[in-house]
């Protein structure tokens, strides 16, 4: 694959946007890994996070807003105390997918009357809300 690297491309949409919803500035990641190395779901991940971060810059938008990770993030914060620029990585996750679930339209992985009740019995009550947070644009 042939990545042409220019202001447009590394200005783009995306990364203005998530920069703007998140309060980040992507260009602080200089990519040393950290967040990545320190996730305790990371292993679950199509890219790990200090990737979808350079994918963003890069203007890879297809490929970010396709990816699992921001939706696997478990918004713990062990990456944002690993930061050594102290980027809110978290944040950026939750920007993340509050951009992909602004371009759908009404996108809802989670549907409450599809649950059952020995899954409400099982489940902690804090896993409902992260990802009623998470899915429910």
């Amino acid at each position: 694959m042939k990545i042409e690297i220019s202001e447009k491309s590394v200005r783009n949409e995306i990364a203005r946007t998530v920069e703007w919803v998140s309060g980040q500035n992507l260009f602080a990641c200089y990519q040393c890994g950290n967040c990545t190395a320190g996730c305790p779901v990371s292993f679950a991940m199509d890219l790990g996070p200090h990737q979808v971060i350079r994918y963003t810059l890069l203007g890879l938008v297809s490929e970010v807003l396709a990816s699992n990770t921001p939706w696997i993030c478990a918004s713990c914060l062990q990456c944002t105390s690993r930061c050594p620029k102290g980027l809110d990585i978290a944040r950026i996750m939750e920007a993340l997918r509050t951009v992909v679930l602004r371009k759908k339209e009404r996108l809802d992985h989670i549907s409450i009357v599809d649950l059952t009740d020995d899954l409400i019995d099982r489940t902690p009550q804090i896993a409902f809300i992260s990802g009623f947070r998470k899915f429910l644009s």
